[in-house]
C-alpha cells in the first residue's frame, strides 16, 4: 500500500476510535469526562450529515473531498480529482477503491473502527481509553489510544464549543507520523440518496481481490 493510501486508511478508518472512549478514562477530571460524554452524545444524534475535508498527511500532502454519513453503519469519504480515492461504508463491509492505482480493497466493517461510531448505537467497552482533553479558543480536542496497548499511535478528535460539533482530527502513528483531516461545513442530512452507500468492485472477476 502506498503512503497515500496508508495514510487515507489511518486517518478515515481509525478516527472514530476515539468517539466511543469513555470508559477507561480514568485520571480525567469531572469537567473533563463531562465533556467527552458531551461529546458521544452528539455523535451518537448525529444520524445523517454531508460536508466537505481536507486532509493532510505527514509529508504536508493536502487532499479534499466530500463526506456523508448515515448512520448505522453507512459512511463515504470521495476525494476530489486528481486522488482517485473512495472510501465507502455500506452497513457490512468497508471498501477503498483507488482508480489511478486500479486497486479495490474490502474490510470487513466490524474489523474497522469504524464500526465504534457506526454502529447503532455508540458503546464504551471497546478497550479504548481517553488520556487527555485539552480546552480551545473555540472548543476542546479528546485525545485517544488502544487501552491494551495492541495498536501504537493515538487519536486526537477535534470539537467546535458554540455550537458543539465535530471538526477534524488528527491521527498520530507509533513514529510519530501525523494526518490530519479537518471537516468544512459538516451539517445535519435528512434523505441522503442509498446509492452514495454501495460501491462495488470494478475488476474483473477473473483479477484477485486483496486485502491490504
Amino acid at each position: 500500500m502506498s503512503l497515500t493510501r496508508r495514510s487515507l486508511t489511518l486517518a478515515l478508518a481509525a478516527a472514530p476510535f476515539a468517539t466511543a472512549a469513555v470508559a477507561q478514562s480514568a485520571g480525567l477530571s469531572a469537567a473533563d469526562q463531562a465533556l467527552v460524554q458531551r461529546a458521544t452524545a452528539y455523535l451518537q444524534g448525529l444520524t445523517e450529515a454531508r460536508g466537505r475535508f481536507t486532509q493532510t498527511d505527514a509529508r504536508g500532502l493536502t487532499t479534499e473531498g466530500e463526506v456523508y454519513l448515515q448512520r448505522p453503519g453507512k459512511a463515504r469519504f470521495a476525494y476530489a480529482p486528481p486522488s482517485g480515492l473512495l472510501v465507502v461504508s455500506d452497513g457490512a463491509a468497508v471498501s477503498v477503491q483507488d482508480t489511478r492505482l486500479k486497486t479495490f480493497d474490502k474490510y470487513p466493517l466490524f474489523a474497522t473502527p469504524l464500526s465504534l461510531f457506526l454502529a447503532k448505537n455508540i458503546r464504551f467497552d471497546r478497550g479504548v481509553q481517553v488520556t487527555a482533553v485539552s480546552r480551545l479558543a473555540d472548543g476542546f480536542t479528546i485525545t485517544a489510544r488502544d487501552g491494551k496497548k495492541q495498536t501504537a499511535g493515538q487519536i486526537a478528535l477535534t470539537f467546535t464549543d458554540d455550537p458543539l460539533g465535530l471538526a477534524g482530527w488528527t491521527v498520530t502513528d507509533a513514529q510519530g507520523r501525523a494526518t490530519r483531516v479537518r471537516l468544512l461545513g459538516l451539517e445535519r442530512a435528512s434523505g441522503l440518496d442509498p446509492s452514495l452507500f454501495v460501491l462495488k468492485d470494478p475488476r474483473p472477476k477473473n483479477v484477485g481481490r486483496g486485502k491490504v
